[in-house]
């Protein structure tokens, strides 16, 4: 059964597949990070947050407190981004992706932020 693009359910499954994938928790490494996520929809913004800590990832709807970096995007490069369809280093280069924050800390990340779509294109979404 799918799980709705940005719900809680979909951040719940994503954050266990993430946690459960070598490569990612490789690509985290030791780096602490927390990167608030917004999206524009038709409906208005939607929320949701991640924060890596000792190769794990924690995430869910809403804000977190005192993020390292927000990286905000329009729902159709997010949809692009999380089918592989979209990628992220040419978004940023081209504005759909704009990025506020510790920017050193993403591209620290490189690695596992670039698991994310692998491991998301093993989810049945419903975008």
């Amino acid at each position: 059964m799918p799980v709705q693009f940005l719900s809680e359910e979909w951040a719940k499954q994503f954050r266990e597949r993430l946690n459960s994938s070598e490569a990612f928790r490789k690509g985290v490494g030791g780096t602490s990070a927390k990167i608030q996520q917004v999206v524009t929809t038709t409906d208005g913004e939607r929320r949701y947050w991640m924060k890596t800590e000792d190769g794990r990832i924690d995430m869910g709807p809403g804000d977190v407190e005192g993020p390292d970096a927000t990286i905000s995007q329009d729902y159709e490069t997010a949809v692009g981004l999380a089918r592989g369809e979209v990628n992220a280093v040419s978004a940023y280069l081209t504005g759909r992706i704009k990025i506020s924050g510790n920017l050193m800390l993403l591209m620290g990340l490189q690695g596992a932020l670039a698991e994310l779509p692998i491991v998301m294109q093993e989810m049945d979404v419903d975008y």
